[in-house]
């Protein structure tokens, strides 16, 4: 016979019982909504003439979500939300800041712009098997990690984002995509096994996995917890995968393998979830110890930056340069990292955005070049300007911005950094972002010399009418302009008026130095 026996414990304290507003569900939208996007597109795969249309209209309004989210953290503060009912620490938790929040609507943007360029640039067969599905699961990935509140967590939406994207480097099964997608998957993986090793070293030292709930504890750490091991585990897990010095060479061999869109996506969004992860762990969780490991940040910092930029003067490929531009400009946010101070953390973030913005932008741009000139070397490439005056404009404009010159996007980053570095007593770090913008001058203006400037290809005299480029074929060129031309424009407009991005980060740079206010959200009012 079965005895009912009442025990009285109070379970308000541990469970939700507070109905969510709508502005609740904003928290979860930009993470639910493309996967269930991309679980009906997959349902839909052989219908090819729907996958771009109804993709990008997913698209667009994850930017919408994204802004929405962006918008409301910035009024309200941070937000947290439980899953199950139960309270932190026994749910699992997204919890989103302005840090999360800003990176989340910059790579809804770039996911926007390179959705439209891949209505040119990726043909039936990828469609068919599964460019668009893959494209939104990758997505998903991305903003879980932005968004979630939990170490654990974190690490399954690196696993979801490196599956989606492992899926759009191999699509077209050509050889030099599977040769890249060797060295990509493996660094990744090891970097991934660190991350989990050092993930199961947490949960085994504090008994939680819920972000804000370490934070706290780190205030008086559990006698005997590894905290400086754990520490420079998740260095090396997320430095790996963001690309950094001396584990940097997967980049530059896998990102000019596949189509020209999906380098665009990787270069844009992927590096910035590592940079992401070293923000929130190091900054905010291990913060002491990222102070004892500063100067090796430092150094790696400044080595990231010089090989970036060496590498990307070596290459005449500019699919290869534009890799190693992506690892150089990585360097320039871990001096941020190294600096840890609102100046600096200000000017990594304010970076991660410009990056993504401009590093995307670049290569659509070398995708619209190597199309319509048949290649991508250097030598072979000549007379877009003359084909095209307002896209070589674009592409300058591009060029400036990521070599740091006034008054584009990429100059005020790289001011605070500069200054951040000499208020924090590292001349030498400063002097080397100085170079390396010098270096970043010289390798991206000798793209626009050899393929815009130049009449025609090597060997080829300049004017010569008998050759000329043709248009873009394969699809709605359009597409391919609209959506370099709106990246383009974003950069301008940041450049010429950096404030709201400049106040953003400020207040996000804040945020993680000191993260009562995030530690609130989950433990003092977390619906």
């Amino acid at each position: 016979m079965a005895i009912s026996v009442s025990t009285g414990v109070d379970i308000s304290r541990a469970m939700v019982e507070t109905p969510l507003t709508a502005a609740d569900w904003l928290i979860i939208a930009p993470v639910a909504f493309p996967i269930l996007a991309g679980a009906i597109l997959l349902m839909l795969r052989k219908r090819v003439a729907v996958q771009a249309a109804a993709a990008n209209a997913t698209l667009a309004l994850l930017l919408v979500l994204t802004a929405a989210l962006l918008a409301h953290v910035a009024g309200a503060g941070p937000q947290t939300m439980t899953m199950g009912r139960w309270l932190p620490p026994f749910g699992i938790s997204f919890s989103v800041d302005l840090t999360g929040a800003l990176l989340a609507a910059a790579a809804a943007a770039v996911a926007f712009a390179c959705g439209l360029y891949a209505t040119l640039d990726v043909d039936a067969s990828r469609l068919r098997y599964g460019f668009f599905p893959f494209l939104l699961m990758m997505m998903a990935g991305v903003n879980g990690a932005f968004l979630t509140g939990d170490v654990f967590n974190l690490y399954v939406w690196f696993e979801v984002m490196l599956i989606a994207s492992f899926g759009l480097i191999v699509l077209g099964s050509e050889r030099q995509q599977l040769d890249g997608a060797i060295k990509y998957a493996f660094l990744n993986f090891v970097a991934t096994t660190l991350f989990l090793i050092a993930t199961g070293y947490v949960y085994g030292a504090f008994g939680t996995l819920n972000m804000a709930d370490i934070t706290r504890q780190m205030a008086a750490p559990p006698p005997g917890a590894p905290v400086a091991t754990i520490a420079t585990l998740y260095l090396v897990a997320f430095a790996m995968k963001a690309a950094a010095f001396p584990l940097n060479f997967w980049l530059p061999a896998s990102y000019h393998t596949p189509r020209i869109v999906v380098s665009a996506l990787f270069a844009g969004l992927l590096t910035k979830v590592g940079v992401y992860a070293l923000l929130r762990v190091m900054v905010m969780i291990f913060a002491e110890q990222r102070g004892l490991l500063a100067d090796w940040i430092a150094l790696m910092a400044a080595a990231t930056m010089l090989v970036g930029v060496f590498g990307a003067l070596a290459q005449t490929d500019i699919r290869r340069l534009l890799g190693f531009l992506v690892v150089s400009g990585i360097g320039s946010m871990l001096a941020g990292i190294a600096l840890a101070s609102n100046l600096g953390l200000t000017g990594t973030i304010v970076y991660a955005v410009h990056s993504m913005v401009v590093m995307a932008a670049l290569y659509l741009a070398a995708g619209i070049v190597g199309r319509r000139a048949g290649t991508f070397d250097l030598r072979g490439l000549g007379g877009h300007y003359a084909a095209s005056p307002w896209f070589a404009g674009g592409f300058l404009l591009l060029a400036f911005s990521v070599a740091g010159l006034p008054p584009l996007s990429g100059f005020w980053p790289k001011l605070m950094l500069v200054k951040g570095a000499i208020a924090g007593g590292l001349s030498w770090l400063a002097a080397a972002i100085l170079v390396t913008g010098l270096l970043t001058t010289l390798a991206i203006i000798r793209v626009w010399g050899f393929a815009f400037w130049r009449g025609g290809a090597e060997g080829i005299r300049d004017g010569a009418e008998n050759w000329k480029l043709p248009p873009l074929a394969g699809g709605p060129a359009w597409s391919a302009y609209v959506s370099f031309g709106a990246l383009v424009a974003l950069s301008v407009m940041i450049g010429l008026s950096p404030e709201p991005l400049a106040r953003y980060a400020l207040d996000a740079a804040i945020g993680l130095s000191a993260p009562d206010a995030y530690v609130g959200s989950v433990f003092g009012g977390a619906r």
